[in-house]
């Protein structure tokens, strides 16, 4: 199987990696603007949007930029940097690949232990909804995913392959399953895991007296906003599927298609994130309509 694939990376011309790549590249800078757009309409919507929740969710936008620029720095080198065939870069450049991608995903995970935090333990232990337990929380994630990458330049399974990213090749099968269960598996079911726990709270709570009513409520709402993460998650998660039908095909297109999907996926969650949470979608179309009002007036002064 192995062999075959690489046979069929080998076979694909750099004509089509010019075309897949530059799509890719510019998903990427799209990707990139809504990612800086929404921690700058967080810092400038005081103090709306000045919460714990969108302090992650411009976490998450950190990784998705640091994301879309290693990708990007990688067609670079693929494309136009052919002449750097040295193995222990060709690590480095696998290892913060590895680092970014692990890095939207954990940042979801720390996203949906703040829901945990304010749904179910924030009656006993109020310390746990503060600012600081949440800046603790990001340099604990960010500390865990450089860390978790570390095999990609401890080891010597990335090697220089022409026509080929400095990915883990599926020979190496212990590194790859390594790999999909630190940088996907393990986040996901977590996220799961305390989705169930949540869900299963709020479905008390329905049980309860109606002087727990606004409880309760909170309780939903804390649902409501894990669920939009476990979404937003699932889109993410989606990007790496063309990766796993190239893997059972072995099909050129298919191949070239994965290249495509990851920063597409993240283009999509983007904006998806931006719809589905209801805070930053009305600021939106309010600062819209606002701007909406005032073109008319303008272009009325200036008939004048």
């Amino acid at each position: 199987m192995s062999l075959n694939i690489s046979s069929i990376e080998a076979s694909i011309q750099f004509s089509d990696y010019y075309v897949v790549c530059s799509l890719a590249a510019v998903i990427s800078l799209i990707a990139v603007f809504v990612s800086i757009s929404v921690p700058i309409l967080v810092y400038r919507t005081k103090p709306r949007l000045h919460t714990v929740r969108h302090l992650l969710i411009c976490n998450t936008c950190v990784a998705s930029i640091l994301y879309c620029i290693v990708q990007t720095i990688n067609y670079i080198f693929l494309i136009f940097l052919r002449t750097e065939t040295s193995d222990v870069g060709c690590r480095w450049r696998g290892y913060f690949a590895y680092l970014t991608i692990a890095a939207v995903a954990y940042s979801y995970l720390i996203q949906a232990i703040s829901r945990f935090f304010i749904s179910v333990l924030s009656g006993q232990y109020r310390w746990l909804t503060t600012f600081k337990t949440h800046y603790i929380l990001i340099f604990l994630q960010w500390l865990t995913i450089v860390i978790i990458p570390l095999p990609s330049i401890l080891t010597n399974d990335i090697y220089y392959r022409p026509t080929s990213f400095c990915w883990v090749p599926l020979k190496k099968l212990i590194h790859v399953i390594y790999t999909y269960f630190a940088y996907y598996i393990l986040p996901t079911l977590t996220i799961c895991m305390l989705y169930i726990i949540i869900f299963y709270r709020v479905k008390q709570g329905t049980k309860r007296a109606a002087l727990l009513i606004r409880n309760n409520h909170h309780e939903k709402r804390d649902l409501e906003l894990l669920r939009n993460i476990m979404i937003l998650l699932c889109i993410y998660l989606l990007g790496g599927l063309p990766s796993v039908l190239f893997v059972m095909t072995t099909n050129k297109w298919i191949y070239l298609i994965s290249i495509v999907s990851m920063s597409l996926t993240v283009a999509i969650e983007k904006i998806s994130m931006i719809m589905l949470d209801r805070d930053i979608r009305q600021v939106t179309k309010s600062l819209i309509c606002r701007r909406t009002r005032v073109m008319p007036f303008q272009l009325e002064t200036t008939r004048k």
